[in-house]
């Protein structure tokens, strides 16, 4: 239970030269707000007396063991005495003083309030190139399309929250990408969330930052996509079975001419490779949805669940045994009119716009017998 109504929390990796100012900044900031406060300084294992720099400006130092952004951001929230939690960095890069723009909004009922850079202030020299004009708008773009969040700067690390509805998001990641975490997880719990401006200055670091534009930059991008089965597996799969699809029914009546280039036989191998492709892609979305419910990391989806008491182990069976039965009779017509010649030399062409399609039904129906057994084992728990 809170007995405090704010914690400004900081992590800290050997962060003396900047952490005193930092404190006294936030103890400020809560002073002014004429909230009851205290500041938490969640300590990563520094080694430059950071923590004792934290205590003797006033700050609680809470020790992690495991290292890591987003372990230490984790510690410092459990440990948090304050029923909305305050986060930033402890490099002088962001403004505590901002502290009147995010409260007004967690007492509206926001469960994150998150700071925008973007749409504040970045001062010359605080934000790379690179992080400015590519990673942070990419990445934040790819947020807003994959979940649907309103929110433009999904990396700022000055936001505050409400601790209850975090700790409740069970958030895991060490790292970097706790803070795509947070907002993904945010976002999929139903959680209110909107966007204040704010500004970012250059850190008063004397060393290079923790952050790895690349390194990190692809962890959180990773850790996007593998939170959208949507986008990672499902969309590419229908894509590729589509465009197979298409191709395929093209190809089948014979060769296609278009302009100077001539599509055959090589094609519609290749096509239906496409095919088959793009239909193991799709199991791969529909497991992954399903393991992910399962195991806790994705939220339950009502029409998941409808889609369930649709296709069930039996159907999934008896359109696999359809798939094979129409392939098995595609290669019975080939056999008739190997038979027919007398076993012996027939049109290679002609004989392939049969024998690739059969080939292609019969692996179909395979792929669906055993990703229906597969997706009911996955499917028991829910059950």
């Amino acid at each position: 239970m809170a007995d405090l109504d704010l914690t400004i929390l900081m992590p800290c990796l050997n962060e003396a030269e900047t952490l005193a100012s930092c404190v006294r900044q936030a103890v400020a900031a809560i002073a002014a707000s004429g909230v009851t406060g205290e500041v938490v300084v969640a300590d990563n294992g520094s080694t430059d007396g950071s923590q004792e720099i934290a205590r003797a400006e006033g700050a609680r130092v809470v020790d992690v063991a495991t290292r890591g952004y987003g372990a230490a951001l984790i510690g410092g929230i459990e440990a948090a005495r304050g029923k909305y939690v305050m986060m930033a960095d402890a490099d002088s890069s962001y403004h505590f003083e901002h502290l009147p723009r995010f409260l007004p909004k967690l007492n509206e009922g926001y469960d994150l309030v998150m700071g925008n850079r973007f749409a504040g202030t970045i001062e010359r020299g605080a934000m790379p190139p690179l992080h400015k004009y590519l990673g942070n708008p990419i990445l934040s773009a790819a947020g807003r399309i994959f979940f649907s969040i309103p929110v433009r700067d999904f990396h700022c690390g000055l936001r505050a929250f409400r601790r209850d509805a975090i700790l409740a998001l069970n958030l895991r990641t060490t790292g970097m990408e706790f803070a795509s975490e947070m907002v993904v997880k945010s976002s999929l719990a139903g959680l209110r969330m909107t966007e204040v401006p704010t500004t970012l200055s250059p850190d008063g670091r004397s060393r290079p930052p923790h952050l790895r534009s690349w390194r990190d930059g692809w962890r959180h991008l990773r850790f996007l996509l593998l939170y959208s089965p949507r986008w990672l597996f499902f969309y590419p799969g229908v894509i590729a079975f589509v465009v197979g699809v298409v191709l395929s029914a093209a190809l089948l009546p014979g060769p296609l001419r278009v302009g100077a280039y001539n599509f055959d036989v090589d094609t519609l191998t290749y096509a239906l490779g496409m095919v088959l492709i793009g239909a193991h892609i799709m199991v791969f979305a529909v497991s992954a949805k399903v393991f992910g419910v399962q195991a806790g990391f994705l939220p339950v989806n009502p029409r998941q669940e409808r889609l369930f008491k649709v296709i069930t182990l039996e159907r999934g069976l008896l359109a696999g045994f359809l798939l094979l039965l129409l392939g098995a009779g595609i290669l019975g017509y080939a056999l008739y009119l190997w038979h027919a010649a007398g076993f012996g030399e027939l049109s290679a062409t002609r004989m392939l716009r049969l024998t690739l399609p059969s080939a292609t039904l019969l692996m179909l129906g395979v792929e669906v017998i055993f990703s229906s057994f597969f997706l009911s084992l996955l499917g028991l728990n829910r059950r």
